[in-house]
C-alpha cells in the first residue's frame, strides 16, 4: 500500500488516516526519513510549553503545567509534623503522581494506571536527590515541629512525556510555595495562624519561600533505529517503544538517566545525543519558569 499523497482529495485524506491506524510504524517512518514528524515538529523540537502557578487557590503551592497536549496539575500542601529522631532538624516531602480515567482512554475507572507509581517513584527519586530544596529550611523547631509538605501531581490529559511534564509543574509549584505562619499555642502545640496572627509571636516570623537551587529539567528522546525524537507524543511512545529519560541540574550537571528496556540499544554517541538535546531543553524550561516566576506577586 501506498501512502496517499497529501495534496489529493477527502478520500486521498481517508487513506492516509486509514493508513496510519493499519501500518502506524510505517507511517511514522516515511516522515522520519524526511526528517519530520506528523504533527510538523522536526525530529528534535519538543512542543511547545507553558506553565501558569496559582492554579489552586486552597494549596499553600501550586502549579498547571501544559507540553503539547499533556496537561499537569501540581499541589502543594504543608502540614506540621513531629520530625524523626535521626533528623531532628529536617522536614519531609511526600510525592504522589495520580493518573484519574480522564488523563486517557487506556486508564480504566477502578484501576490504577501502570505508569502512575513509575512515574511517582522518579519524582520522588529525582527531586530528594537532586538538592533542590534542603530539608533544614522545612524545620520549624528543632526536635519538636517541621514541616511535611505534601506534593500531589494530577494528570488532566496524558499525551506522552509524562514524567517531563510532572517534575517541571513539581519544580513550578515548590517556586510558587508560600510557607504559612505558625506559632505555639498555649499547649506547646506549634499550630497554622490566620491572617491577623490572633496577637501571637509568629515561629517562623511570617511566610516564607523555599530556596531553589540545583533545579531538575528532564526531556524524554525516543530511539528508533538511528533516529533521536525529542519530547515524543504518546502515538509516537506507542508505535516506536525505547525512551530515554535525561535529567540536568541548572548548572547542566547529570541527575539522572532512565531508559526502561526497550529494543533499541542506547549506544554512547545516542547517549551523548540526548543529553546534548535536554542541555538545550533546559535552558528553554529554566527561562520559562523565570518568566513566571518573575511575573508571581510576593505577599
Amino acid at each position: 500500500m501506498v501512502l496517499p499523497d497529501a495534496s489529493g482529495d477527502v478520500l486521498s485524506e481517508m487513506d492516509v488516516d486509514a493508513f496510519r491506524r493499519l501500518f502506524p510504524l510505517r507511517f511514522f517512518e516515511t516522515h522520519l526519513v524526511k526528517s519530520t514528524r506528523p504533527d510538523g515538529r522536526s525530529l528534535a523540537e519538543a512542543r511547545e510549553t507553558s506553565s501558569a502557578l496559582g492554579a489552586v487557590a486552597s494549596a499553600d503551592g501550586s502549579a498547571l503545567v501544559k507540553i503539547g497536549s499533556t496537561r499537569m496539575l501540581a499541589a502543594i500542601k504543608m502540614e506540621v509534623m513531629t520530625p524523626s529522631k535521626e533528623s531532628p532538624d529536617e522536614g519531609c516531602i511526600a510525592i504522589d503522581f495520580h493518573m484519574p480515567p480522564i488523563c486517557s482512554p487506556t486508564v480504566r475507572p477502578g484501576r490504577p494506571a501502570e505508569a502512575a507509581p513509575v512515574v511517582s517513584k522518579q519524582l520522588s527519586d529525582t527531586i530528594l536527590s537532586c538538592g533542590m530544596i534542603n530539608l533544614k529550611e522545612l524545620s520549624l523547631i528543632s526536635g519538636k515541629a517541621a514541616w511535611m509538605a505534601y506534593l500531589d501531581i494530577y494528570c488532566l490529559d496524558a499525551d506522552g512525556a509524562l514524567f517531563d511534564a510532572a517534575l517541571l509543574s513539581a519544580v513550578a509549584a515548590f517556586s510558587h510555595l508560600q510557607i504559612p505562619v505558625v506559632s505555639m499555642n498555649d499547649d506547646g502545640k506549634v499550630v497554622v495562624l490566620s491572617g491577623d496572627h490572633g496577637g501571637k509571636e509568629p515561629v517562623n516570623k511570617g511566610k516564607r519561600k523555599l530556596t531553589l537551587s540545583s533545579i531538575p529539567f528532564s526531556l524524554t528522546c525516543l530511539l528508533h533505529k538511528n533516529y533521536i525524537l525529542a519530547d515524543p507524543t504518546a502515538e509516537e511512545e506507542s508505535v516506536m517503544e525505547t525512551l530515554v529519560t535525561v535529567v540536568l541540574d541548572s548548572s547542566g550537571q547529570l541527575v539522572s538517566l532512565y531508559k526502561p528496556g526497550g529494543p533499541v540499544l542506547a549506544y554512547t554517541s545516542a547517549i551523548q545525543d540526548c543529553v546534548a538535546l535536554t542541555r538545550q531543553r533546559a535552558r528553554e524550561l529554566q527561562m520559562i519558569l523565570d518568566e513566571v516566576t518573575s511575573s508571581m506577586e510576593v505577599d
